[in-house]
């Protein structure tokens, strides 16, 4: 089992954020030796210098929050990030074509970001936005990230109508394929929180609380 530290996401998402505390949570990563800081795309440039002595990740998102943008646009956002230096994207899924059932162009989005990503030796992470899911649809997409070739599937923007549940961290652990991992995200903000994502089968966390959970972890021993 890998280090608890290194589940961690330290993520930053807000409209409002400002430089200096994008540059914070550069700085917390740094303490914590988390995964990954999970920036919006203009802020990668910086937290890549900032974190060039680290073996921290600057992950960023991409057609967020909505996903509700042309391939065409995911892919040059996906390309600017990862030449400022992201080594993981985060994309979100054309939800409606999801809830339609029409698979082809999710598949299609998802494999020509993946390969963006693979050719820069970075991967791929693919949002379902849970929330505004049937389970079915939950499965659905399970099935369409695993043919797609993407290397996460995770829960939640954390800006919609709700955030990761066990339930569902456990559903898409199950209906994923072997070389899949899965992401929670969203509404984790406690030890607990974050265990429960983990006994259920979760990967990596994408947490705003990050710090405040590692202090509640050495606090509990």
């Amino acid at each position: 089992m890998k280090p608890f530290n290194k589940y961690f996401d330290h993520t930053l998402l807000k409209a409002d954020a400002t430089r200096e505390q994008i540059l914070r949570i550069c700085r917390e990563a740094a303490e914590y030796d988390f995964a990954s800081v999970c920036v919006n795309s203009c802020h990668v440039k910086m937290c890549a210098d900032a974190l060039a002595s680290t073996d921290v990740k600057v992950a960023t998102v991409v057609g967020f929050p909505l996903g509700a943008m042309s391939t065409q646009g995911k892919l040059v956002e996906t390309e600017v990030a990862l030449k400022d230096g992201a080594k993981e994207v985060d994309m979100v899924i054309n939800i409606g074509c999801l809830k339609e059932g029409d698979a082809t162009p999710i598949i299609r989005e998802i494999k020509i970001l993946a390969d963006a990503c693979h050719h820069a030796d970075a991967i791929l992470k693919v949002i379902i936005e849970t929330c505004l899911l049937t389970d079915e649809e939950k499965k659905l997409a399970c099935t369409l990230v695993t043919e797609a070739g993407a290397d996460f599937i995770k829960t939640s923007t954390g800006f919609s109508t709700g955030g990761a549940t066990a339930e569902d961290v456990q559903l898409m652990a199950k209906n994923t394929g072997t070389g899949e991992q899965v992401k929670a995200s969203g509404g984790i903000r406690t030890l607990d929180d974050a265990l429960a994502m983990i006994e259920a089968g979760a990967d990596r966390l994408g947490c705003s609380a990050s710090v405040g959970i590692m202090k509640e972890y050495a606090a509990r021993g």
